[in-house]
């Protein structure tokens, strides 16, 4: 199973909700030298934009693979943030929920989407 097929399986499993930031970290748990577990507790408070609207949870999840696999760099930080932007036009939860319902686009679709671009942004970033 790839990244991508394990962070939507994960969004989609209906026993147990996995927020963005989770479904994002946890495929690369291994990895990064956490269990599945320890990776959805790290991550349980930042789905929502950390719970109130702030920064996407799919993209804070990618900020914390990143960091955990040693690109705690600000120019990787900062490509990941960039491209994050240019392909959905905001960084913040509230701004990126209200643009995909105003889109008619279904919360859990939409927010499914920014959750594969952030698995996509770590493989590039890593150059995987």
């Amino acid at each position: 199973m790839t990244k991508r097929e394990h962070a939507q399986a994960l969004r989609d499993d209906a026993a147990m909700h996995y927020n963005c930031c989770q479904a994002v970290l946890i495929p690369f748990a291994a990895e990064c030298g956490l269990t599945e577990e320890q990776a959805a507790r790290l991550g349980s408070h930042f789905g929502g934009g950390m719970r109130y609207g702030s920064t996407c949870g799919a993209l804070t999840g990618a900020l914390m693979v990143l960091g955990l696999m040693g690109k705690d760099d600000v120019d990787t930080a900062k490509a990941a943030l960039n491209q994050f932007r240019e392909a959905n036009g905001a960084l913040d939860c509230a701004t990126l929920l209200k643009d995909r319902a105003e889109r008619g686009i279904p919360r859990k679709e939409g927010c499914d989407g920014m959750v594969a671009q952030g698995v996509a942004i770590v493989e590039e970033l890593l150059g995987k």
